[in-house]
Formats: C-alpha cells, sequence, structure tokens
C-alpha cells in the first residue's frame, strides 16, 4: 500500500545545501569521478568496490598488523533454510581473555562490498582499545532482498554470541558497529536482538546508518545530484533491498530502523553524519528519539561533511576528529564498565 499521508519535510521549504567543508571539496572533485552523484552508484553492481576509495582490497597481511591480530576466517550457520555465512574473526594476539569484541556489518549500499570491507577502521579502533573484530559476511541485493541480509547477521551475531568462550570473547561486551547500509543493517539487528530476547549488545556505533528507505527528508532533497551518495543513488539501493515495497506502508523497521515506532530498551548507541549528506535528517531524527524513548545516544554532525569522508579523505582534519570521536565514545562505554 502506497504512503500517502502528507509529510511536513516534503513539502517545507529548503535553502541551498550546506557548503563542504574547503579540506574535503579537493577530494570530493575526484571522488565524484569514480561516484557520480546518481550515476554509477545508482546501479546495483556497476561499480566494483576496489574502485571506490576507502574500499580498496584487505588482504590477510594488512589485517594481521604484523603479528597484532590473529586472523581466521569461518564458516557458520546462516538463517534457517539457507546458506552458511563466512565470518572474518580478528582477535588481538597479547589481550587478555575474555575479551570485548565489535561485531562489524560492512557498508556498501546494499548492493557491494564484504567482511573485509571497512575493517582497517574497525582494527584501528580494536588496536587501540584491545578489542576483538568480527565481521560479517552477507548476501547482497538485489539477489538477496530484504531479509536475506538482515537475517544472515543476525544468524553471524548469534554464532558469535553462542562461541564467545571458544572466541575468547566476553559475551557482556560485544559491541555492533557498522557504517552507511551496514550502520543500517546494526541498528535493524539491534532491534531484532531486542524483540527476540537475543544477544545483549553492549552498545551500537552507527556511522552514517542507512536508515529510512522513503528517502525523503530535508537532507535527501537537498543533496540531490550533490555529494556522495545523494537521493537517486540512495533510491537504487532501497529499491535493490525492497523492491516495490519501498516507500510504501508494508516496509519492516528490520529493513529500514526509521520505521521503528518503539525505540526503547536498546543499547547504548553513538551516531555520527555529515552535515552535507542525504542520511543528516534521518540520523539526527534516530538520536532524537531514542532519547525520546529514554535511551542514550551520542550524536555527531560533521559539519560540510559528505557521506562516507572518514573512509574516503582519512587524512582531513574533520575526519581524524571524527575518528577520534568514535574511539572516546568506545572508550567511555567500555570505561563505565570497569573494563579499561
Amino acid at each position: 500500500m502506497q504512503n500517502t499521508s502528507p509529510d511536513p519535510a516534503v513539502t517545507a521549504p529548503l535553502g541551498p545545501p550546506p557548503p563542504f567543508d574547503p579540506e574535503l571539496v579537493a577530494v570530493l572533485a575526484h571522488i565524484t569521478q569514480i561516484l557520480p552523484p546518481g550515476g554509477s552508484a545508482a546501479e546495483p553492481g556497476a561499480t566494483s568496490p576496489q574502485d571506490v576509495p576507502g574500499m580498496e582490497p584487505v588482504t590477510d597481511h594488512d589485517l594481521e598488523r604484523d603479528g597484532v591480530f590473529r586472523v581466521q576466517e569461518r564458516s557458520v550457520p546462516g538463517p534457517a533454510d539457507s546458506p552458511d555465512i563466512s565470518l572474518l574473526i580478528c582477535r588481538p594476539v597479547h589481550a587478555a581473555t575474555p575479551t570485548p569484541a565489535l561485531y562489524h556489518i560492512h557498508g556498501g549500499g546494499m548492493m557491494i562490498g564484504d567482511n573485509r570491507t571497512g575493517m582497517p577502521d574497525m582494527l584501528d579502533l580494536a588496536q587501540e582499545l584491545g578489542l576483538a573484530v568480527v565481521s560479517v559476511e552477507y548476501r547482497l541485493a538485489p539477489g538477496t532482498p530484504h531479509p536475506g541480509p538482515v537475517e544472515d547477521c543476525y544468524a553471524g551475531l548469534s554464532w558469535t554470541a553462542e562461541h564467545t568462550e571458544e572466541l575468547g570473547i566476553d559475551p557482556r561486551r560485544i559491541v555492533i558497529a557498522g557504517g552507511s547500509a551496514g550502520g543500517g543493517l546494526a541498528a535493524a539487528v539491534a532491534l531484532l536482538a531486542r524483540d527476540r530476547g537475543g544477544p545483549a549488545l553492549f552498545g551500537q556505533l552507527l556511522m552514517c546508518p542507512m536508515l529510512d528507505d522513503r528517502n525523503n527528508t530535508p537532507s535527501a532533497r537537498q543533496m540531490t545530484g550533490i555529494g556522495v551518495w545523494d537521493s537517486v543513488s540512495n533510491e537504487a539501493g532501497w529499491t535493490a533491498l525492497l523492491g516495490a515495497t519501498r516507500a510504501t506502508d508494508d516496509v519492516s523497521p528490520y529493513a529500514a530502523p526509521a520505521r521503528a515506532t518503539d525505540l526503547s530498551r536498546l543499547p547504548p548507541a553513538f551516531i555520527d553524519v555529515g552535515s552535507a549528506e542525504t542520511f543528516r535528517d534521518e540520523d539526527v531524527d534516530y538520536a532524537n528519539r531514542i532519547w525520546q524513548a529514554g535511551g542514550q545516544a551520542e550524536l555527531h554532525v560533521w559539519p560540510g561533511a559528505f557521506h562516507g569522508f572518514t573512509g574516503m579523505a582519512p587524512h582531513t582534519a574533520i575526519s581524524q576528529d571524527a575518528r577520534t570521536a568514535r574511539l572516546q565514545w568506545l572508550r567511555r562505554l567500555l570505561a563505565n564498565q570497569g573494563v579499561l
């Protein structure tokens, strides 16, 4: 059923898009040659992941970091009546066990990437804090529509939680993490874990998460044809996942967490987003509704930042500030429980 109810966000007058951070402007000119707004990124599978800045191939040697991490790939049971899934497991060699862990879900617009995508950023955090990282490989849209991807991610989390003793992981201190599509899937898995009485997550690290299939917020409209992952590309990603149900009343909150009406009893959240990207308003709203439900969330809106800026332009001052903020949040989260 098509959602025909009036939405003030769609009819409100808009000014021009926020200006990009000066350091990011030069980087953006290069990135948009590879990922033109509404162009190749809007065509499922048309852009090779290795051509996207921040999504270059990652080898076992890269993951091991000169002996800091022990790397293993495990095939584990997927959802019922579905194929097995692959978990990439990176455990710190010298950390005391049981260790806290990041359960990582990669980005890629629901359409590209694998369980190595985004791992350098995760290992930066893990190396600083002595954490393990478990990264899940989920089936991609459009070949596998909803609920396949989120169920794969949930199955991987459940297996991890059930095998913490074997992995040397503390089951009480698993933080789910993801960026972009992976951030949306991480938020959805947190909802599933709560509603199914599944693994008790310690926190959720949601980096510029992709949360709302309706694609009609002021920021989505402001950024049409501009920046990285504009509203045209976003529509393609959501349509790959949801098909004809996208933007109708039939979309599950486990597909698009912005659809959830109850955000209570969720683990503490860190949410960040750029002011000059499609996801700005849906991410701000998600944090606001967590607070309204009595939950705990830390929100950062980075001025002039485009989508995925920390991975695509890691050398810039604003990217370094954002990475530091994520690290500090994790450090505080763990320290509050007497971990660090």
